[in-house]
């Protein structure tokens, strides 16, 4: 076996955010992650990543402020008061249909641009942001994230070049965002008792068990794994049956978790 040194040597361009980016994934703190390693190119008070499901559920993925926790505090706020449902990013997102190959986009928008007054208020003016850059990604599995960096008064406004600069890192940001939800994602079952239960189900089924551990409806579930809503009751139906538990709290019970946050209606 022949051996070879390597010198230490400057890195190309680029290189450093590339690897701070994938230094970022799976890191509790990823988007203070993300807004360092942007921060010689583009450089923002904070940065949020949100993400909208197949199924319509929009998920808080991370949040950070170069300075204390406003961005996290906001996002808290935008999840409990339902402000997805006035933001253009999330609206823009749920109508753009998935293709086959992932689409990116970049988003602009100031705090007076934003026409719900309680909205602005909360997520713009309170904190103090004067604009927002967006990334915008819709992959071909209809997973869609939205990665802003918000500027408060003390950053000039966003230029040509910050736009520029952006798109540049795009494809680099989003795969980066991509990895660290597939990795992050909450498991099924990971502890010993449930990984045992686990294994008398199918794949399809153990696939529908996670999405119900994780606060699904039947329906959304369906919708996370392109099936009909009938077939996923069937998966739903025999998975019940193998575990031995009549209903969603029984199985609850069974797996040791926790009822999820907002209560469901129909299962």
């Amino acid at each position: 076996m022949k051996l070879l040194p390597l010198p230490p040597r400057p890195p190309p361009p680029g290189q450093d955010l590339s690897v701070a980016l994938m230094n970022a994934i799976g890191a509790e703190n990823f988007a203070a992650e993300v807004l360092d390693a942007l921060g010689a190119t583009v450089p923002a008070s904070h940065c949020t990543v949100f993400a909208l499901r197949s199924s319509g559920r929009v998920e808080a993925v991370s949040s950070a402020s170069a300075i204390g926790e406003v961005a996290t505090l906001t996002a808290i706020e935008y999840m409990r008061l339902g402000f997805d449902k006035q933001d253009s990013n999330m609206i823009w997102l749920s109508r753009r249909k998935p293709a086959k190959a992932r689409q990116l986009w970049i988003g602009h928008q100031f705090a007076a641009e934003v026409a719900d007054a309680h909205y602005r208020r909360v997520c713009y003016d309170d904190p103090g942001i004067r604009e927002r850059m967006s990334l915008l990604a819709v992959f071909p599995d209809g997973y869609r994230v939205a990665v802003s960096l918000h500027r408060n008064f003390s950053y000039p406004d966003y230029g040509p070049k910050d736009f520029e600069r952006m798109s540049q890192h795009a494809p680099l940001i989003a795969a980066a965002v991509m990895r660290h939800v597939q990795v992050t994602r909450r498991a099924p079952a990971d502890q010993p008792l449930q990984v045992q239960l686990m294994t008398k189900l199918s794949g399809r089924e153990r696939q529908l068990v996670t999405h119900v551990l994780d606060g699904l409806t039947t329906r959304e579930a369906a919708r996370e794994m392109g099936v009909s809503e009938t077939t996923a009751l069937t998966y739903r139906y025999r998975a019940f049956q193998h575990l031995g538990v009549r209903n969603h709290r029984e199985l609850m019970v069974l797996l040791g978790a926790s009822m999820p946050k907002r209560s469901r209606a129909a299962r």
